[in-house]
């Protein structure tokens, strides 16, 4: 095994090995850290405001999970890609200059080269970056309003109905918002393609 034959297996093994996090990632969950005192123990609301408030956070259990398991997968893809294209392509010039007649040569800038152009495919058709941003964002709107409430319930209304009725709206745009981006930043095959498309002009 020449110098060539090393660095191409030694590239591939180190993209292999760095993905183990990733796809750990993507097979399972992230479970939500506790958000310390809650409406239960809050002495700002009445009891049916209470149950009224905790059942809301209840039904909203199941979508803050996906909101929050999302964000950490999309994450996790992110920094990946950005790390291992941003080494790819810095590299590619460097070897290619130093390519010879060994057929290694040409594989190992092929291989680099071929993966950086994958990574980038798949981070734009999948829209990883904004549908990070997305998620995150939208979890984030959510427990900044959620604490507000629990502090702050003026800001809400001038009685206790309207602060709830407030809360409860504000949280339904955050949902939709975040639906919106989600449906926006579906797969696409014109956004998988034009990395491509610019490499072969």
């Amino acid at each position: 095994m020449n110098g060539w034959t090393w660095a191409t297996a030694g590239y591939s093994i180190a993209v292999v090995m760095s993905f183990i996090p990733v796809l750990a990632a993507l097979l399972r969950g992230v479970e939500r850290h506790p958000g310390g005192p809650s409406f239960p123990e809050s002495s700002k609301f009445s009891d049916d405001a209470k149950t009224a408030l905790v059942q809301h956070y209840e039904r909203l259990s199941g979508t803050l999970s996906f909101w929050k398991t999302q964000a950490f997968r999309y994450k996790r893809f992110h920094t990946y890609a950005v790390i291992w294209v941003t080494v790819s392509t810095v590299s590619v010039p460097f070897l290619a200059q130093s390519i010879t007649n060994n057929p290694w040569s040409k594989w190992c800038v092929t291989v680099i080269g071929a993966y950086a152009a994958l990574l980038l495919s798949l981070s734009r058709a999948f829209r990883v970056e904004n549908n990070y941003k997305a998620f995150r964002q939208g979890e984030s709107e959510f427990y900044d309003t959620w604490r507000k409430l629990l502090d702050d319930p003026a800001a809400f209304g001038r009685t206790e109905a309207e602060q709830l009725q407030r809360y409860f709206e504000l949280v339904a745009l955050i949902r939709q918002k975040v639906r919106a981006a989600e449906t926006d930043n579906i797969p696409s095959i014109e956004a998988a393609a034009a990395p491509i498309s610019k490499s072969s002009q």
